[in-house]
């Protein structure tokens, strides 16, 4: 009998250890997005709003500094 309930726990503890060791599924790559853009065009007018609540647009900005566009995909998200 003990040998049976020592088989079961060796049987169990492979397949505990298999499974940690598969690795998780990668998720699918996002689909490209298409744009009528490309390299070098001017970039097109927008608003958005930034982390403080104000709205910034684009072309209030134009000839007074330069623009430097970043994007943090789920930035401030918890994701």
């Amino acid at each position: 009998m003990m040998k049976k309930a020592l088989g079961l726990v060796a049987v169990l503890a492979l397949l505990v250890a298999s499974a940690f060791a598969q690795e998780a599924p990668k998720p699918p790559a996002p689909p490209a997005i298409k744009t009528h853009l490309k390299v070098g065009d001017k970039a097109p007018d927008f608003k958005l709003t930034g982390v403080d609540g104000k709205v910034v647009e684009l072309k209030k900005l134009k000839g007074k500094s330069n623009v430097v566009l970043a994007f943090y995909p789920k930035a401030f998200t918890g994701g």
